[in-house]
């Protein structure tokens, strides 16, 4: 995973930085339930700071089209939501029915994640994104973590300020010699945590690199992805300048967005130079 391709030193630098896919939230607002599309200031923010590239939308977007859409961009990050994956997607009915759904989110992001993998896209996944990485290639959920004998309770404290919530809650083990251990500077570090949901049973072809201290998969890698595919339980976006780990991982996104974007853009150039298609997934 990740590799690292020699440019041409002939080849100029692109005037634009990457573009990073991110999918929207589907939500309805205020007193008349008013649809939205919704996309966290924070997420966005993470990718243009800590990535160094251009987060954009494409509303509306259906799993029909993410091939067409993913030749456009150089990445996607799956962000986290207040929505869970709907447990239909690993055959389960819904436990809890006041916890809010998001189908219109699912259809187009499980499609999402094995469009990246297949076509070598760079993909990030954070909260309900990890969560969605998990289910899209065959693995479940925990749909209530504190619910399972010997898993804590990893959700939030309400009223908390957001400093708070998005603070250190508890340690993770990570595994020795991956990227994250790599990120992080040695095999634990300090994590927020905020989510009632996690992995259940790990999909197959995905290896769990992180663990809480109960147990619970807190971040993993696609085996066999030729390009970056990782993803995490916790919140790295959140201020992700101020903690050298979350830089850190951010910063990897970045470097795998600038090899997939000169890749791409040799592509649109050998094209528009010869007249013949090129693959721009490569």
């Amino acid at each position: 995973m990740n590799p690292n391709p020699t440019v041409s030193a002939h080849s100029a630098a692109p005037a634009t930085p990457p573009l990073v896919w991110l999918p929207a939230d589907h939500r309805q607002l205020g007193p008349n339930a008013m649809p939205y599309l919704l996309l966290g200031d924070k997420y966005a923010r993470a990718v243009k700071v800590g990535a160094q590239a251009q987060p954009v939308l494409f509303p509306l977007a259906e799993a029909a089209q993410v091939g067409a859409l993913l030749a456009l961009v150089d990445g996607v990050m799956l962000t986290g939501s207040p929505s869970n994956v709907h447990p239909a997607h690993f055959d389960e009915d819904v436990h809890d029915p006041t916890l809010p759904l998001d189908p219109e989110r699912d259809a187009l992001t499980l499609a999402l994640v094995r469009a990246c993998i297949a076509q070598q896209v760079p993909l990030l996944g954070i909260c309900r994104g990890f969560q969605e990485i998990n289910v899209a290639l065959g693995g479940s959920l925990h749909q209530t973590v504190h619910a399972v004998p010997g898993l804590m309770d990893h959700r939030d404290p309400d009223g908390l300020p957001l400093e708070q919530q998005y603070g250190p809650s508890h340690p993770v083990r990570l595994a020795e010699g991956s990227a994250l251990a790599q990120w992080a500077g040695g095999t634990q570090a300090m994590v927020n945590s905020l989510h009632g949901q996690g992995i259940g049973r790990l999909a197959p072809g995905v290896r769990a690199l992180a663990w809480a201290e109960d147990g619970l998969v807190e971040a993993i890698e696609v085996q066999g992805a030729t390009e970056f595919a990782y993803a995490v339980q916790w919140h790295p976006e959140w201020r992700c300048e101020q903690n050298p780990f979350y830089a850190a991982t951010f910063h990897a996104f970045g470097q795998a967005l600038r090899r997939r974007q000169q890749r791409r853009l040799q592509a649109q150039l050998a094209q528009s130079t010869t007249g013949a298609p090129s693959a721009t997934g490569a």
